[in-house]
């Protein structure tokens, strides 16, 4: 269950412009971020159908004019014969907000050897055509998580997908405003590509949803820079499971060290 914005109607029965906002909890369960989080953005296309540009994932600067996100994000783009593309780092975007243009790259090995509903390669960058103007993200070396204690560690899920309007019940609470939001997450268990977190609301968690793809997960409290891993997929009522991409496999490091400083 891929978590793209445009994938909503098909998955859930509805369309962007028939959303209502939800209340300020949420990424789910989670909280407007503010200037919490300056680096986090918005991926935003315009597909030419009168609805204007839209935000479609989430994502994050990885350098000046590196922009990081979901593989499955512009390759769906690419499908649907749409290049251009933008980012905006506004906390609240509307079709008004400032955008950088850029073109972006998907992994070139994304889509080869899927397994399960979920790709190890699943990565995009965009290449903005001007410095952003904000402090990147930090990420992580080499193995990081395996040779972290990550049980009891807390992760904070970032971006600017749907909401839920209610703990309880299916598609019908789900909600989407463009807004940045934040939640806290717990630990679930590592695999070799992925990063699996708790997004459940009945134990404090929150996570992502539909058009939080790319967005990230940082390592430890809200005010942590080190971005670990990207929000992929889930359960399809964004209640229990976010399945996340690991940054810090040789797989993902050998895509993104094309475009950017590794540490």
């Amino acid at each position: 269950m891929k978590r793209m914005t445009r994938l909503v109607a098909s998955l859930v029965g509805l369309t962007m412009l028939l959303l209502v906002a939800g209340p300020a909890g949420a990424i789910t369960n989670g909280a407007v971020d503010g200037n919490g989080h300056p680096a986090v953005g918005a991926l935003v296309v315009d597909f030419g159908d009168g609805a204007g540009r839209q935000v479609v994932c989430s994502g994050s600067l990885i350098a000046r004019r590196v922009f990081l996100t979901a593989g499955h994000c512009t390759a769906d783009l690419a499908a649907q014969g749409v290049r251009d593309v933008w980012v905006s780092f506004a906390s609240a975007f509307t079709p008004s907000s400032p955008m950088i243009h850029g073109q972006y790259v998907t992994d070139p090995e994304f889509g080869v050897k899927p397994g399960n509903g979920t790709d190890p390669h699943d990565l995009a960058v965009v290449r903005l055509e001007q410095d952003a103007g904000v402090t990147p993200v930090r990420l992580p070396t080499l193995g990081l998580l395996d040779s972290t204690k990550l049980k009891g560690q807390t992760f904070t899920a970032v971006g600017y997908g749907t909401t839920r309007s209610s703990k309880r019940g299916g598609p019908h609470a789900f909600g989407f405003d463009a807004v940045r939001r934040s939640a806290t997450q717990s630990f679930l268990s590592l695999e070799p590509a992925w990063l699996n977190l708790s997004m459940n609301p009945s134990t404090g968690s929150g996570g992502g949803c539909y058009g939080d793809s790319g967005g990230p997960h940082f390592l430890s409290g809200s005010d942590s820079t080190l971005e670990v891993s990207i929000t992929i997929t889930g359960d399809n009522v964004c209640r229990a499971t976010d399945k996340t991409l690991r940054l810090d496999t040789t797989a993902a490091r050998q895509f993104l060290g094309q475009y950017v400083t590794l540490p």
